[in-house]
Parts: structure tokens; C-alpha cells; sequence
């Protein structure tokens, strides 16, 4: 009677799931020994730190650290990583043996009447003792362990390429900002001089000397000339704010961030006029792609391996005993173990269509490495001629820059010995620094070619 009852306890406590794992103590001691697997052990080794350091710029290089620090997107891309990390030891679980135990009291009462009238009652314990393993004899789950951390590879490139992607959104933010101040301070110098050439005009056109068609485009002009600076306030704020956020600071604090002036910048670094094509193997897009083909190409393997039969192997164990005191001995111990082999007859054709959807997976897959390689190339070779192009713009307006200044000061020259007007000179003032806006947007813009170079070859420059 004893035994039956603990073989349906040991059933029930199957069935209900009511188990824990039993973990060995040295097993958990040699856990915390082993390291943690990590992509890097400092994330500013993914941007290349030392490529922002020739822009030597202090603020910049304060406000990279702030992002790397302290995004909040960043800090997303770890969390997923660590994600998939755990979940290369929840596959790896699958290879080895599950153990699992319990406690199973219950209490047995006899109905007879001379049982009854003795009031004999019989307690039982009992402590079911359950081992599972699967001869995996085909290797079915060391490759889905594979593919695992293939996809756990894959998150660290992912982080890694947010890493370089936020912190070329900083550098950006930052220039344009830069560029934003330098064309709000020439913009302020171009308004005063079309004011003065407004009121000139004015007087002028008192006296007869000026149409008022012209007095009122100058009027219109100065006005102009305000909302372009209005304007340029607009998206020096907006961008102030971005630039906060991605450095993990609230937008209240955007105003209080400093800049550092646009004739105190410079680049020191050497940007190179061609590039090996062999940089974008350096490249996140590029490395996540090969990954994802060899994750593709195991998914397959394991799909055909569906097919074959699984052996699964168990064995059970209970002590069982009236009173606890007795509970754990041979004589009250019974035990059971077996296997057997499953093999699948019928599933529907959902084994065969699985293994088709891993196959076309691997031919888009295939492509996508394809398509990232052109991608890879086209981007590098637009940033190149980016560079080149704009650097001969920026050569270009130098010149213009010099020929106007010496323009401007042999006006000021005539101005001063009554030769030119006072309004001749106001407006060559206002060419001057329209033209000096010019070498400014020209100037940011090769410093942004730079940054997309740097984000293009994933910070491989």
C-alpha cells in the first residue's frame, strides 16, 4: 500500500510542477570564479577616443565622455546585451541534466470499522528524488547554443555601432551649435550695418538724394536680416536641447552648456584622400551581417536535424516512510530509471516548412551581407568625396574671405579720408560678413565630413 501511494506521489509531484533545482555548493562557488563575458572592458574603446582628441577641443571631449557615460540609449543597447548573455546559459541548461526534488507528506485513514474503533491512522512522507537528460547523441542543442551566441555576438556589434552612432550625433550637435553661435555673432554685425544703411537711406530719401524704392528695400532688407537671426537663435535652441539629452542631462540645463568658440577650433588630424576597402570589415553593419550569416547557416542545421529521433533518459527515486525519523534508508528507498527513443510520423508538415523558412532565411540573410557590402563602400566613398569637395569649397571661399577684407579695407581707407560714403562702407561691411558666414558653413561642414568619414569607416579612421 505504501509503495503504490509513493509512486502516485511521485506522479502528482511530476505533474504539478512542484520542484526546485538542486544546486551543488561547489557549483555555485566555481560560477563566481568564472569572469563575465564582456565585449569590452571600456565601452570608449568602441569610439576611438583618441580620433576626437585632434579636434582639440576640451568641451567636446567633455561632452563624449557625458554621452558615453550617461545615455540613456547606451545604456538600452548594455541591457540587451546582457539579455542575450543570459540567454546563451538558458540554452546551455538544455545540455545538461535537470534535477529536481520535493517533499510529499499525505495521510492515509482506513474506513473499517474495527480500524475505526481502534482510531489507527497511518502518516506517510515521502521525498521524490527526479532526473531528466536527453542523450543528445545528434548534437541538437550544443548547435542551438551556437546560434545563441551567435545572436549574442550580434548584440555586441549592435552596441557597438550605437556607441559610434551617438557619439557622432554629439560631435554634429556640437558643430552645428559652434557653427550656430559664429553666424548668430556675424548675423548681429550684418543687422547693425543694414540699421545704419536703413537710416541712411532714410535721410537720404529726405532729401531727394535716394528713391524710395530703394528706401524701402533697405528697410525690408534690415528686417530681413532680423528674422535670420531670430531664426538662428530657433535652432541654436533646439539643437542645445538635443545635445543635452544625448549627454544625459535635462533640457533645462541646455543654456548652461559650454561652447567653445568657432576661431577656437581646429582639426590636427590627417584625413586621408583614399581608403582601403578593406576598412568596412571594421564596420558594425559589416561584422553584424557575417554574424548573422553564420547564425542563419546553424538555424538551418538544427532545422534539418528536427528530423531525427530524441532519446530522452530519466530516473526516479523516493524515500518513503511512515515517520520522518526512518524517512531516509535503504529499506524505505525505491527507485526507477529508463529511455526511450522519439521519433515524430506525423507532424502536419510543420518540420519540413520549418526547415524551408530557415533556408529562405538564410538566402535573405545571404543578400542582406551582399547588400551591406555595396552599402559599406558607397558610404565611405561619399564621405571621401564629401571631404574633398567641401575642403575645395572651403579653399575656395578663403580666397574670397581675403579679397574681401582687403576690399573692405581700402573703403574704410577712402571712408576715412572723405573719399567713400559712410553707407558705401556699411555695405561693404555687410558683404564682408556675408561672406564670412559662407567660410563658416563651409569650414563646419568639412568638420561634419570628418565625423561621417569617422562614422563610415566605424571609427576606423
Amino acid at each position: 500500500m505504501k509503495k503504490t501511494i509513493s509512486l502516485l506521489l511521485i506522479i502528482c509531484f511530476f505533474v504539478s510542477n512542484c520542484a526546485f533545482a538542486i544546486t551543488d555548493k561547489k557549483v555555485k562557488e566555481k560560477k563566481k570564479e568564472t569572469p563575465k563575458v564582456t565585449a569590452v572592458k571600456n565601452k570608449f574603446e568602441y569610439i576611438n577616443i583618441e580620433w576626437w582628441a585632434k579636434f582639440n577641443d576640451e568641451n567636446l571631449n567633455k561632452y563624449i565622455q557625458l554621452a558615453v557615460n550617461n545615455n540613456y540609449d547606451l545604456k538600452m543597447a548594455t541591457n540587451v546585451v546582457e539579455e542575450y548573455y543570459q540567454s546563451i546559459k538558458i540554452q546551455r541548461a538544455h545540455e545538461l541534466p535537470q534535477v529536481s526534488a520535493g517533499f510529499a507528506p499525505a495521510f492515509v485513514s482506513s474506513r473499517s470499522f474495527e480500524q475505526m474503533r481502534m482510531n489507527r491512522n497511518n502518516s506517510l512522507f515521502a521525498v521524490p528524488v527526479i532526473v531528466s537528460y536527453e542523450a543528445d547523441i545528434f548534437l541538437k542543442n550544443p548547435d542551438k547554443t551556437k546560434s545563441a551566441k551567435k545572436t549574442y555576438e550580434i548584440s555586441l556589434t549592435d552596441e557597438r555601432a550605437s556607441y559610434i552612432s551617438i557619439v557622432s550625433a554629439v560631435g554634429s550637435l556640437y558643430f552645428n551649435i559652434v557653427k550656430l553661435n559664429k553666424l548668430i555673432e556675424t548675423q548681429e554685425t550684418i543687422v547693425n550695418c543694414r540699421k545704419e544703411i536703413s537710416d541712411l537711406m532714410d535721410l537720404s530719401n529726405k532729401e531727394g538724394l535716394v528713391s524710395t524704392f530703394e528706401t524701402v528695400r533697405a528697410n525690408e532688407s534690415y528686417i530681413l536680416g532680423n528674422t535670420h537671426l531670430t531664426e538662428y537663435k530657433k535652432q541654436r535652441e533646439y539643437l542645445l536641447n538635443k545635445l543635452a539629452v544625448l549627454i544625459g542631462a535635462s533640457p533645462e540645463e541646455a543654456e548652461s552648456l559650454e561652447i567653445t568658440p568657432y576661431d577656437d577650433i581646429s582639426f590636427d588630424g590627417i584625413i586621408p584622400d583614399e581608403i582601403s576597402s578593406e576598412i568596412i570589415t571594421k564596420r558594425p553593419d559589416y561584422i553584424r551581417s557575417e554574424k548573422m550569416l553564420e547564425k542563419a547557416g546553424i538555424d538551418v542545421r538544427v532545422a534539418r536535424k528536427e528530423f531525427l529521433p530524441t532519446i530522452p533518459i530519466f530516473g526516479a527515486m523516493v524515500f518513503n516512510a511512515g515517520k520522518l525519523g526512518s524517512l531516509f534508508t535503504t529499506s524505505n528507498m525505491l527507485w526507477a530509471a529508463g529511455g526511450n527513443v522519439l521519433a515524430s510520423l506525423y507532424t502536419g508538415g510543420a518540420k519540413k516548412a520549418n526547415l524551408k523558412i530557415k533556408k529562405a532565411e538564410f538566402e535573405r540573410v545571404l543578400n542582406n551581407y551582399k547588400k551591406t557590402n555595396l552599402t559599406a563602400i558607397q558610404e565611405v566613398n561619399d564621405a571621401l568625396a564629401s571631404v574633398k569637395y567641401d575642403t575645395k569649397k572651403l579653399d575656395d571661399n578663403l580666397q574670397n574671405i581675403e579679397l574681401e577684407t582687403k576690399a573692405f579695407e581700402l573703403t574704410k581707407l577712402k571712408y576715412d579720408e572723405g573719399v567713400a560714403s559712410r553707407l558705401d562702407l556699411m555695405q561693404r561691411e555687410e558683404n564682408l560678413m556675408n561672406i564670412n558666414q559662407m567660410l563658416v558653413n563651409e569650414k563646419m561642414n568639412c568638420y561634419l565630413d570628418y565625423i561621417s568619414l569617422y562614422k563610415a569607416t566605424g571609427a576606423g579612421i
